[in-house]
């Protein structure tokens, strides 16, 4: 029985992982991912330039290689599912008889503005490091850092907030970075939000409540008329799933993200599996945050052979609670679980020690137990 896995997210690592089990059950596992895969826990530290990006990503391509299973580093086009195949952007078209999907999320843009010069959504992971690469360029010719506007004030924008304001600081500059969007901070819990907000004015962060409009060439236009000056918008403005989820004609839940089962099948194809942000569990949807994709990754290798197999299927039921830590770019961390929160060097310990072990284990594990 064919498997092909598109993406290569926490879950189908952990897949390759197991390749060997796969293929005792009956599964010819191959994958469709690109031969890189960015750790999303990490980016924000590689944006400040507290970690390398080597440090932060895995080489897919050697894992696959290792795992005996068939790679195609490249993009699916379309998928086929009355006929069971896959469209390809390179390459011939690949047969299957079960599907996975673990292809994370893009960001949103409901104002287009990615399409403009000058923009950098924050996910793909690409376009953050390209953007510290244009960043350290302008500063190295620059006697003070460009003028970043970050569209979008959650949790992720003023994380980035905090990890261009780290950038600066590196290289001796001052910041001059403004945050706009609702600067309150409501998702965070307690007084967190405010001693954030805090911690960030006074590293130089501007908060600017609004809506980014528009882009020009050195500004911002917001919704209620005024203009920023601005030479990089980055879109911090929510995730959603990327347009391959919405094309497969199933149906999809918040953010466009593939309805699952607690199984992890799609709800109206049982032949569909997803996990991590382009799925939703059916009644039991949580934010997009990699702790998911990985709590999930055992129960997608459980039901995959289940149902090559003939065997029942096992519930995933993601927890309602869950560790959050933000890098906030200056050798500290914001850690939050529920309404528990603290801030200190020692969260960003905690951090560093879970992400970069993620990727250490991800790494040496030799695929065909």
């Amino acid at each position: 029985m064919r498997l092909v896995l598109v993406g290569a997210g926490h879950a189908h690592l952990h897949l390759l992982a197991h390749a060997g089990t796969l293929r005792a059950a009956g599964l010819d596992p191959v994958l469709v991912a690109p031969a890189r895969f960015d750790y999303s826990g990490l980016a924000t530290g590689v944006l400040s330039g507290a970690v390398g990006r080597e440090a932060a990503g895995l080489d897919v391509a050697a894992l696959a290689k290792a795992a005996r299973v068939e790679h195609h580093p490249t993009q699916v086009s379309a998928v086929d599912l009355a006929g069971r195949r896959l469209i390809l952007a390179e390459g011939a078209p690949q047969a299957f008889d079960l599907i996975s999907f673990n292809i994370g999320s893009v960001s949103r843009d409901p104002r287009g503005l990615a399409r403009q010069p000058g923009v950098w959504p924050v996910k793909p992971l690409d376009n953050l490091f390209a953007l510290k690469s244009w960043l350290e360029a302008e500063m190295t010719c620059r006697s003070e850092s460009p003028q970043a506007v970050i569209a979008g004030a959650g949790q992720t924008g003023f994380e980035v907030a905090a990890a261009l304001a780290g950038l600066a600081a590196r290289h001796g500059l001052a910041p001059r970075i403004r945050l706009v969007g609702d600067v309150a901070a409501s998702w965070a819990p307690g007084r967190a939000g405010r001693h954030l907000r805090q911690l960030l004015e006074g590293r130089g962060v501007i908060f600017e409540p609004g809506e980014v409009l528009a882009r020009t060439s050195s500004t911002c236009q917001l919704a209620d008329g005024r203009s920023l000056p601005c030479d990089a918008l980055v879109l911090a403005t929510g995730l959603e799933a990327p347009p391959l989820i919405g094309a497969l004609g199933l149906p999809v839940g918040g953010d466009g993200r593939l309805v699952v089962s607690p199984q992890m099948q799609s709800v109206a194809d049982e032949r569909v599996f997803a996990a991590g942000d382009c799925a939703a569990i059916d009644r039991a949807e949580r934010p997009a945050a990699g702790v998911f994709g990985v709590r999930a990754a055992p129960v997608l290798l459980a039901n995959l052979i289940a149902r090559a197999t003939d065997a029942p299927l096992t519930l995933y039921r993601p927890q309602a609670r869950w560790l959050s830590i933000m890098d906030l770019g200056d050798g500290t961390g914001l850690a939050m679980r529920g309404s528990l929160w603290t801030h200190g060097r020692a969260a960003l310990w905690l951090k560093r020690r879970l992400d970069l072990g993620f990727v250490a284990r991800a790494g040496r594990l030799r695929p065909g137990a």
